[in-house]
């Protein structure tokens, strides 16, 4: 019998599930198939389909979902409302299977299927098992499917908070780094920093800088927690309690010498998550704060000199 292709595209929560995805559908006996890297024809591809309200992210999530057409025999498009317990997701999320449908006039079969982990201990478990049983797999089977693929998404967490990020973890880049200088905290939404195309190669323009990156998913969520309590109340998107609590514990870091936030332009927490950063760090006066935004109109040369001009105010601080 022939193997089904699953498409999945390698944007939004790509960079945070992709392991779990990957593993529990080759158990069950399908093929994977990613969408390309992020390139400029993907962009255009987005912009052209999505509606003008959307966010950059949500925008190349388009084009990735433009670049599998008519090469896999599903389209994995699932529906995150949570992943941890009283903690939400972008609305946007939510609607991403009926925004899709909606722009694009033919799909392969779309794979569609409800995540909310806000109730229940078991997280995303449950309704993982639950579209295993809907794509009418044995229970056996499925739950096996599962547990490898919570596994691989554990190993994958573990092998983040030890310092790689998914760039080099999930699509085998090679980052250069010149001689280390110092570290920088870097936070934002995973689908902003590690895509090399949406950050601009963030990342690496920071190593040739002789700057070492420390991400929110390189820290203990303990820690994460524990910082963001100075707040009177927990914010409820879980990725913006987790760069908020990030940058709490990083301005108590003595080894980070600086915070860049990246936000996307459009994004609704993001601009509240970059006025409390913003609020927070100048009132404390401790770390050297750069706030970036991002869409399909920012300028990479303008990116560098920001940048450049970031990391030179730091060297100079360290000297005097």
């Amino acid at each position: 019998m022939e193997t089904k292709t699953i498409g999945i595209p390698r944007a939004l929560f790509y960079y945070y599930l992709f392991p779990l995805w990957d593993v529990f559908f080759r158990e069950l006996g399908y093929q994977v198939i990613l969408a390309p890297t992020t390139d400029k024809r993907m962009v255009d591809l987005g912009i052209q389909k999505a509606v003008d309200e959307v966010c950059y992210p949500v925008k190349i999530y388009y084009g990735h979902v433009a670049s599998l057409l008519d090469k896999v025999d599903y389209l994995f498009l699932p529906r995150l409302i949570s992943i941890q317990r009283k903690s939400y997701i972008c609305p946007k999320f939510m609607g991403l299977p009926d925004m899709i449908r909606a722009n694009f006039s033919r799909l392969p079969a779309v794979i569609e299927h409800t995540f909310d982990g806000s109730r229940r201990k078991q997280g995303i478990k449950y309704d993982l098992e639950q579209l295993g049983l809907k794509l009418g797999h044995e229970p056996g089977a499925v739950k096996r499917a599962c547990v490898k693929g919570l596994i691989a998404l554990e190993e994958y967490q573990k092998a983040l908070k030890q310092g790689q990020n998914p760039m080099t973890v999930l699509d085998s880049v090679k980052l250069v780094c010149r001689e280390k200088r110092f570290k920088v905290g870097l936070l934002g939404h995973g689908y902003n920093i590690y895509d090399p195309y949406a950050s601009m190669n963030i990342i690496e323009k920071l190593g040739k800088l002789g700057v070492e990156t420390v991400t929110a998913e390189n820290i203990d969520e303990k820690a994460v927690d524990q910082a963001a309590k100075v707040l009177p109340k927990r914010l409820f998107w879980t990725l913006g309690h987790r760069i908020v609590g990030s940058a709490f514990h990083l301005e108590q870091s003595e080894d980070i010498a600086g915070i860049i936030h990246v936000a996307s332009f459009g994004c609704g927490p993001d601009s509240m998550v970059a006025e409390l950063l913003e609020r927070f760090l100048r009132r404390n006066g401790q770390k050297p704060f750069l706030s970036l935004t991002i869409d399909e109109h920012t300028g990479e040369a303008g990116l560098d000199t920001r940048l450049e001009a970031f990391v030179d105010m730091i060297a100079r601080r360290k000297i005097s």
